[in-house]
């Protein structure tokens, strides 16, 4: 292990550090490291710390996965090999420990382009082949003998020194140094969610609601599903429903509790195979990539006794999932801001304005609401009432949800899906959802119902489930992207000039940026693609894979289109 004192010495002073471990093992490294932060009264505001794990070491996936780490400090598990986690990795790291990184030089390019002048390394044993390729790459050593422990300074890139391929990511967010204030349109979940990471940062966020209280548009249903995504090939969805069901889970845990703080319940997801086809490729599935503490493929007969009705195909259960009411979430997020938030609803449509590096918000009257240098578009589709938004490729679909009387529906012990899902009683109603229409119509209606009624008896076996429940519901509307992605970080200018071919070229908007379409997977997106965020406009290391960033960035559908239009 790096010697600690020497570590110490390099991060004083500083505002912020940033450390990569090519090996947590058991965390021991982490740990002492930990130690010996806390013991420095000159130690630096926040450490972050960014280490390499095997998939499946500490019931981890694959993929990056922001941890939960003591105040002012960051954990960053990468469950990947070394040098494909430094490939997807956007940081400028400070100090390098290289104990357990594997053999080779696959490594050192990716790790020499994340490095600045003053970065430190150490080891305590490298190949001679490792030595000299990190040499070339610009580290100077300084004299060790034999057995003793290896440490480098990084002085600059080689100027004739190969560059690496790099993977197109989003402009570089705010400086450190920018003014902590910020407004948010929209107290849904998208909202509350990164209100709550700007303030935990020590930010002055003023929050704008339309509507006289929170969660009144999508997130406003009585109950919300959450469970993981699982699907054949690894795709963006997947990858990032993956990293957020489990940031979810802490971040719920963090403000008091599923059942506690947020009502709601761990009760466990079924998910119903529809016939032996599906079955079949959930098995494959199952197969290629075990996730067993939060995903467990059950064949029939486990899977009928617990979802109480015949399962005859099988089903996936999720045992960490469950049902909350998002309203509650909303409430424990922004009241976790504290007195750094200033939430004001009933502001009704509102008009921005940017000026002198600084957005305004405006009422209907023209009072002015609030002013500040960074603006957060969060309110779902009404983002595109406004001209900076009006150009984004949303979707409003609309989705009605049926409320059963508690006594006349079955009682469930799990969430169960299939072309519907359907939730256990909770406050006296059972909820079974959601059509998907592709119009406007806000008043609930009998074919809305119908539909969701048939898809409960499919579900449940029994043909007489609701048949004669009452017209009672909700309709909101989910935000929707065409590639049913979100989209997360700043928004670009609607016209560019000149040829632009990658993410980090095209010009951006200054100081606005969405947090928009989380399409019907609000609950479970929206912590991760909040601390996302937060993390792009304070400047800091991103909690996802460069790529998958880019594939959440809100300019990639208008560099689709300048590179149709350029062929």
């Amino acid at each position: 292990m790096a010697p600690l004192d020497a570590l110490a010495a390099q991060w004083r002073a500083r505002a912020r550090h940033v450390i990569f471990d090519a090996d947590f093992g058991d965390g021991a490294r982490h740990r002492a490291v930990l130690a010996a932060w806390r013991a420095d009264p000159q130690r630096p505001r926040h450490l972050h710390y960014i280490a390499c794990a095997e998939p499946g070491a500490a019931q981890l996936p694959p993929g990056f996965h922001r941890m939960a780490a003591p105040p002012h400090t960051t954990l960053d598990l990468l469950c990947a090999a070394p040098a494909a986690a430094l490939a997807q990795l956007d940081a400028s790291i400070d100090t390098c420990l290289l104990d357990g990184m594997p053999a080779g030089i696959a490594w050192v390019r990716a790790l020499a382009r994340r490095c600045e002048a003053g970065t430190t390394l150490g080891a305590a044993h490298l190949e001679a082949e490792q030595i000299a390729a990190l040499g070339a790459a610009g580290f100077t050593f300084a004299p060790a003998g034999p057995g003793a422990y290896l440490s480098a300074v990084f002085a600059s890139r080689r100027p004739h020194a190969p560059a690496d391929r790099r993977v197109d990511r989003p402009a570089a967010g705010c400086a450190s140094g920018v003014e902590q204030r910020a407004i948010v349109l929209g107290a849904g979940l998208a909202g509350a969610a990164i209100c709550e990471r700007l303030c935990a940062r020590g930010w002055q966020v003023t929050l704008l609601e339309r509507h006289p209280q929170a969660a009144q548009e999508a997130s406003g249903n009585h109950a919300g599903i959450f469970m993981p995504l699982l699907a054949r090939g690894d795709n963006p969805s997947v990858r990032l429903t993956r990293a957020a069901f489990l940031y979810a889970l802490h971040t719920w845990e963090r403000l008091g509790g599923i059942g506690a703080a947020i009502e709601g319940a761990h009760c466990g997801v079924l998910q119903l195979a529809r016939d032996a086809a599906h079955a079949q490729a959930q098995r494959e599935i199952a197969a290629r990539a075990p996730w067993p503490q939060h995903a467990q493929w059950l064949e029939a007969p486990a899977a009928s006794a617990l979802a109480q009705v015949p399962a005859a195909s099988g089903a996936w259960l999720f045992p960490h999932g469950g049902w909350a009411h998002p309203a509650s979430v909303c409430a424990a997020l922004l009241a976790a801001c504290g007195a750094r938030l200033a939430p004001r609803y009933g502001t009704g449509t509102l008009a921005l304005r940017h000026e002198h590096g600084q957005w305004q918000a405006h009422a209907p009257d023209g009072a002015m609401l609030a002013r500040a240098p960074t603006l957060i578009l969060a309110n779902g589709c009404g983002a595109l009432e406004l001209p900076q938004a009006g150009a984004l490729p949303l979707a409003p679909v609309r989705g009605q949800v049926t409320y059963l009387d508690a006594r006349n529906a079955p009682a469930l012990t799990h969430v169960l899906c299939g072309a519907v899902y359907v939730t256990p009683a909770a406050g006296g109603i059972v909820s079974v959802g959601a059509s998907y229409d592709m119009d406007a119509d806000r008043a609930l209606r009998a074919a809305s119902q119908h539909e969701n009624l048939a898809g409960l008896r499919a579900l449940l076996h029994d043909a007489n489930a609701g048949s004669d429940a009452p017209l009672r519901g909700r309709v909101g509307f989910r935000c929707v992207a065409p590639d049913r992605l979100p989209l997360v970080g700043a928004l670009a200018q609607a016209h560019c000039a000149g040829r632009v071919e990658r993410l980090r070229e095209m010009p951006r908007q200054d100081g606005l940026y969405g947090l928009l379409g989380l399409a019907s997977r609000g609950l479970v997106w929206a912590p991760l693609a909040a601390e996302l965020l937060a993390a792009q406009i304070a400047g800091e290391v991103a909690p996802l894979e460069a790529n998958l960033v880019a594939a959440l960035d809100p300019a990639r559908f208008l560099l689709a289109q300048l590179r149709r239009a350029a062929q």
